[in-house]
């Protein structure tokens, strides 16, 4: 039996309440096991398809896009190059048509070989993120099963259990909430680039506002949403995603009794420029790039699944845009993300 369990059993039950139960416990184990498995199996695939693979297959996308142009322009590059006079010279048998041919040839087969390994990547990155989503949707069946036995017991034994007993299994019944928290988060971040929905032009204003109606904002915080957000073109799921987790955040890590988040926007040359600013707890300044990578939770007494700001950076990535916090312990953050024009 799992070593956690059997503490709980030996610490909050009686050896003769065991009997009664014995299927039951071995139920929950079984389920337990189960998803602690398949939830190890979830994030160790949602760590290698994360940022880093994505930051590669930008970089590869850039590099062929450049060895493209080169083959197009290819006329123009080698009648500009310069050859070596001397060698020219004293070599009899060098041809110049041969030169550039075989220089031609070089930078194809370059171009292709970086081509083929792009594919290769996207290709690992896709089956990964399909991976992931699988696994989390088999995680649900065992949480299911702890969550439905864990609530009979209580309605069938609750006034035969002691206090400690039932503040024992309610606690089980709040894990799994966080556990259950937690597989949608991954869902959602591995779904994130397969959203079908068309893309259109989106208020922004009227964005933030659906959005805010949501969200469940104590009286003790009042949000302010500036009236000139621009309209930008693009899927009004992964926008509201973006908007909905950097305020959530905002909420969750307030501790003032007068906490205020603002949402404003600065038009650029080439960008719009987004920020989401709140006069909560702060961040330390170590942990400005560490917050957006996935499963990153800098507490861990709340129900938070430490996926939602990766799954910001990974739109805001998306769409070609940047996203950084600034941020001073005790006074508050803004978190600022670009979108192209």
């Amino acid at each position: 039996m799992n070593s956690l369990i059997k503490r709980q059993i030996n610490k909050f039950l009686k050896p003769e309440q065991l009997k009664d139960i014995k299927d039951f416990l071995v139920a929950v184990n079984d389920s337990y096991n189960n998803f602690d498995d398949q939830l190890a199996m979830s994030q160790r695939a949602m760590r290698i398809s994360s940022d880093e693979l994505f930051e590669a297959n930008q970089k590869l996308r850039e590099e062929a896009q450049d060895l493209k142009e080169i083959n197009k322009n290819l006329e123009d590059v080698l009648n500009s190059m310069n050859l070596d006079v001397s060698k020219v010279a004293t070599e009899t048998n060098f041809n110049t048509s041969d030169f550039v041919k075989k220089q031609a040839l070089e930078i194809i087969t370059i171009n292709k070989q970086r081509e083929q390994l792009l594919k290769s990547l996207e290709e690992q990155n896709r089956e990964l993120n399909e991976y992931a989503h699988v696994v989390s949707h088999d995680l649900k069946a065992p949480l299911r099963n702890i969550y439905t036995l864990v609530n009979w017991v209580i309605e069938d034994n609750k006034d035969q259990m002691g206090d400690h007993c039932l503040t024992s299994l309610n606690s089980v019944l709040y894990n799994v909430e966080k556990m259950d928290v937690l597989i949608k988060g991954i869902l959602e971040y591995s779904t994130i680039d397969k959203i079908e929905s068309e893309d259109r032009l989106i208020d922004f204003n009227v964005l933030c506002d659906e959005t805010v109606r949501t969200l469940f904002v104590p009286n003790t915080m009042t949000i302010k949403i500036q009236e000139n957000l621009p309209k930008v073109f693009g899927n009004t799921s992964r926008f509201k995603q973006v908007f909905q987790n950097l305020i959530q955040n905002a909420i969750n890590y307030s501790d003032k009794d007068n906490g205020i988040i603002e949402v404003g926007y600065e038009d650029k040359n080439d960008h719009h420029l987004f920020y989401i600013k709140d006069n909560g707890i702060g961040i330390n300044p170590k942990y400005f790039e560490r917050i957006f990578k996935v499963f990153t939770k800098l507490e861990s007494n709340n129900q938070s699944s430490g996926i939602g700001l990766s799954i910001v950076k990974k739109i805001v990535h998306y769409y070609k845009g940047e996203i950084w916090v600034e941020s001073q312990e005790n006074m508050g953050s803004t978190f600022y993300f670009t979108l192209p024009k």
